[in-house]
């Protein structure tokens, strides 16, 4: 018979599993410590003395020290199935279950039923009619079993399956990155699993032969699989469970878990706090039971007031559907996020922005009118020129009061329309030439027509709307706010010692041109706008022949870029031959904060910033050879 080309085979094939338990068990020894390890540990030692005894007592024949060593085997059946257990729950990042009152029951189980083994001679709860019955040339045994012994059996099988669920389950849970060792370990425990419940039953053809120990043969191969190749314990679900565990449990925020008829499921401790409620006790019940207002589940960001510790705190609130593996709904999740001191910022910001508006501008107001008429009534030159001063100085004060207007509705967060960008561009150098008539302001577009004295509608002002392609979505307060405040700031401070003019006065050039974006929107591209260079018209200072080269470098630029389909952009740029922007003005707002020894003088700069970021534009500042500045704003066209 194949049976008897190894003699003795039974006993080889026990020794071979109980040999690969205590292997493995050396293999992973320098892993202890790490979440699962120490209880695996436990499992091959539990598994090895499972085999070993099974396979040396094939080879006894003494009736007394065979019953010793079926009761070793019984022993090694008995924690088996708690050690793996064990190494399930830390593993899988369960090890809160472990230490738990639920696994000390498991834990006394196993200690009972070693007793019961131990004592069975007195009560024969585990076997009785111990008798031998050789097989295949080895000393096996039968007897009858006791209810202890099908006890151990029902429960070491339930405390594997179980554990082979959590396995499966983090499997399934976390995709590919445990599924190798998950598979391999929760696979290896059916084969002596299967062997141990047929025997159990005596089932097939030889019942008092158990083949347990022997299928721990493959059950060895598949767990040395998932310690070496896999990797098991170099990376474990038990990080991920963390992370999970701390996004939730961890977090400042109260986050409520809501099943889907709306009852509580689960809350962490931020929002057993703001209920004032333990998560057992709101269990299964709705949130509205622990709320003064009602929170809409489809709906998102809306804001309730929710009185904690005796004091009335303001929460956005936001919902998001809670979805399994499969992506089926399985309930809600909802998010309270304290607004309080935002909400309490923000409205002592409006009340001080609108009283300080109002009293600045009617407070200035008054001051400019009596310094208007100190001014015209005073014959002393001295007392006139102070009168003078205090005119324009109470004027600059309203004009402050109007920016921060400005500021107000930039922040406004407004929805965005459809705008032609050259209308309102020509629309703002136009107001622009009313208020400084003295001030030569030249606008261009990217048709190569050139605008040097007035701004008319659009057909006349080198913006071609006939098909439409100036017209774009974005918010026309903002962009107008942008181009404003570039260009007043070019007036304001000039210090009439400018080189393009004769005269020395005020100069300021505005060109538009839409390119396709080939790269970053950071620097302007073309004559008129090369920010890098810091020259406005690539040092060619002409101003009669700025128009065209600008002209015909963004011709080229869009031939250049025609085949490009990463989008397109307008450039503004702003030049002017004024003293310069101070460096550490244009510091302080592209840092984003001001500082005692770093801040700018106005508002201009941080309206420009503040406008610029609500349509997703670019600013660059640069300095103009041979004098002046250049502002490059980079605009993106949203299709």
């Amino acid at each position: 018979m194949a049976f008897d080309a190894v003699p003795v085979w039974p006993a080889v094939g026990s020794a071979a599993g109980g040999a690969g338990a205590l292997g493995l068990a050396w293999a992973i020894r320098d892993h202890r410590g790490r979440p699962g390890v120490d209880w695996f540990l436990g499992v091959f030692v539990a598994q090895a003395l499972w085999c070993l005894s099974y396979g040396v007592g094939l080879l006894v024949t003494d009736p007394l020290l065979r019953a010793t060593l079926e009761a070793a085997m019984w022993l090694g059946i008995v924690w088996t199935g708690v050690g793996f257990l064990g190494f399930a729950l830390e593993y899988t990042g369960r090890g809160d279950v472990v230490r738990g009152r639920l696994f000390a029951v498991v834990v006394a189980f196993g200690i009972v039923a070693t007793l019961a083994l131990l004592t069975n001679p007195i009560h024969g709860a585990f076997w009785t009619e111990f008798r031998s019955a050789p097989v295949f040339g080895v000393e096996t045994v039968t007897y009858a079993l006791g209810p202890w012994a099908y006890l151990v059996v029902v429960v070491e099988t339930v405390l594997v399956a179980s554990a082979v669920f959590l396995l499966v389950d983090t499997l399934l849970s976390y995709g590919p990155l445990y599924r190798r060792e998950s598979a391999a370990v929760a696979l290896s425990s059916l084969p002596p699993g299967f062997a141990l419940v047929a025997w159990t039953l005596e089932l097939g053809p030889i019942p008092q032969l158990q083949l347990a120990p022997i299928m721990f043969v493959p059950h060895v191969l598949l767990d040395a699989y998932a310690f070496n190749r896999a990797e098991m314990f170099d990376r474990n679900p038990t990080t991920s469970r963390a992370a999970e565990r701390t996004a939730v449990d961890d977090l400042a925020d109260p986050i409520v878990a809501l099943a889907p008829d709306g009852g509580i499921v689960r809350l962490n401790p931020a929002a057993e706090s703001l209920l004032g409620v333990d998560a057992p006790t709101a269990r299964d019940r709705p949130l509205d039971a622990f709320l003064d207002a009602s929170i809409a589940l489809d709906g998102d960001g809306d804001e309730v007031d929710i009185t904690v510790a005796g004091r009335r705190r303001t929460y956005a609130v936001s919902t998001a559907p809670l979805a399994d593996p499969n992506g089926t709904r399985v309930g809600h999740t909802v998010v309270f996020s304290d607004v309080t001191e935002r909400e309490r910022r923000r409205q002592q910001l409006a009340v001080l922005n609108r009283v300080l508006r109002h009293n600045l501008r009617n407070d200035a107001g008054v001051v400019h009118g009596y310094g208007e008429l100190l001014a015209e009534r005073l014959d002393d030159p001295d007392l006139a020129r102070m009168a003078d001063a205090i005119e324009r100085r109470a004027g600059a004060l309203a004009a402050l009061g109007e920016k921060a207007r400005t500021v107000e509705r930039v922040l406004a967060d407004e929805e965005a329309t459809e705008v032609s960008v050259g209308d309102v561009v020509a629309s703002v150098v136009a107001d622009a030439r009313d208020r400084e008539p003295d001030a030569a302001i030249e606008f261009s577009t990217d048709d190569g027509d050139s605008d040097e004295n007035d701004v008319g509608n659009s057909d006349d002002n080198g913006v071609d709307d006939s098909d439409g392609e100036q017209t774009v979505r974005l918010r026309s307060d903002a962009l107008r706010a942008v181009v404003e405040n570039t260009v007043e700031n070019a007036l304001e401070h000039h210090d009439g010692d400018g080189v393009e003019r004769d005269d020395g006065s005020p100069w300021v050039r505005v060109s538009l041109r839409r390119e396709r974006s080939a790269g970053d929107f950071g620097a302007a591209a073309g004559g008129g706008g090369d920010a890098d260079s810091g020259d406005v018209d690539s040092a060619d200072t002409d101003i009669d022949d700025a128009g065209d080269d600008e002209g015909d470098n963004a011709g080229d630029d869009e031939d250049d870029n025609a085949g490009d389909d990463e989008g397109e952009r307008f450039v503004l740029t702003i030049a002017d031959d004024g003293p310069g922007i101070p460096p550490h003005e244009i510091a302080a707002v592209e840092s984003g904060r001001e500082t005692a020894l770093e801040h700018g003088s106005g508002l201009g700069l941080w309206v420009v910033a503040w406008a610029a970021d609500a349509i997703g534009a670019d600013v660059d500042y640069a300095e103009r050879d041979p004098r002046g500045t250049v502002v490059t704003v980079t605009i993106p066209i949203d299709r």
